[in-house]
């Protein structure tokens, strides 16, 4: 096992479920959600809605790719991961400074101004590895955080189930997340975690931490009406512990045969789904 590389993704994946969580713990005080495709949260339309824009998404990718000139591609790009990380960043400090002063105005302008200071010094300094990695916490924190207290717990494992069947045909059948992944991590965009290793720089997809986030903000959400602080959280905890799990797995068996792709979401969804019945079973 490669220990470098595991405890990169150990303190990443520490830091960013944990934004992600104490983020989605201040979403749901503050009563903060995401209109979605439908007015209800437990609609698994929702997740339908949800996987239909991601391919379609990866398809307009897909056409830029390979339509677009190089330059253009990556100040389209650059544009994208500005937006993401604009409106991520403006959520978690916003919604931060809020609770802090309960005033909207100064929550409102404070987050507006650090997002546009870190959009500012991405741009600024994009070479820098460890700000990409910075910047894409935070995408994940927020994205995660929001998408989670948004949606009821069922229609999350549906979208959990989903996206890993989706992940699967796209890495080992049609092969264009290979491509996309290729393409992201050569312009060094804040779509992916950066691990290097002495011998190789390993590149881990925002996605693979969002969708463990998204599961257990949607569980917190769901157990703080039943459960009173700290019982609350075991749950989210338990089902994060289970997606650290799958992740390690993929990141040993890939680390050991370089240039090897692996859809990591799989195996985590399977843990995961595994932990949250077993949860179930013993009365969380």
């Amino acid at each position: 096992m490669n220990k470098s590389l595991i405890v990169q993704l150990t303190i990443i994946f520490i830091i960013t479920q944990a934004l992600g969580l104490i983020v989605a713990g201040l979403f749901i005080q503050n009563d903060l959600k995401a209109q979605l495709l439908t007015g209800d949260s437990e609609d698994v339309l929702n997740s339908v809605g949800l996987i239909v824009w991601i391919i379609i998404f990866s398809g307009i990718l897909l056409v830029m790719i390979k339509f677009l000139r190089e330059k253009t591609l990556y100040y389209i790009l650059k544009v994208i991961e500005s937006l993401a990380i604009f409106g991520t960043s403006y959520l978690i400090f916003s919604v931060i400074i809020y609770t802090l002063t309960s005033n909207g105005i100064a929550a409102d302008i404070a987050g507006i101004g650090l997002a546009v200071v870190l959009v500012g010094l991405r741009i600024l300094f994009s070479g820098n590895v460890a700000l990409r990695n910075v910047t894409s916490v935070f995408a994940t924190a927020g994205a995660g955080a929001l998408i989670g207290v948004s949606l009821g717990v069922l229609p999350v494992v549906v979208l959990l189930v989903l996206l890993a069947a989706y992940d699967f045909i796209a890495v080992f059948k049609t092969k264009h997340m290979v491509q996309l992944a290729k393409t992201v991590t050569s312009k060094n965009l804040s779509f992916t975690y950066a691990l290097p290793t002495p011998s190789h720089q390993f590149e881990l997809g925002t996605g693979d931490l969002v969708m463990p986030l998204v599961f257990a903000s949607s569980v917190l959400a769901a157990m703080q009406p039943v459960h009173q602080f700290p019982y609350s959280i075991i749950p989210s905890i338990a089902v994060l512990a289970a997606s650290y799990v799958g992740l390690v797995l993929t990141l040993d068996y890939v680390s050991k045969r370089e240039g090897t792709a692996l859809p990591a979401l799989p195996p985590q969804t399977i843990l995961m789904l595994l932990t949250f019945g077993a949860l179930k079973l013993i009365g969380f």
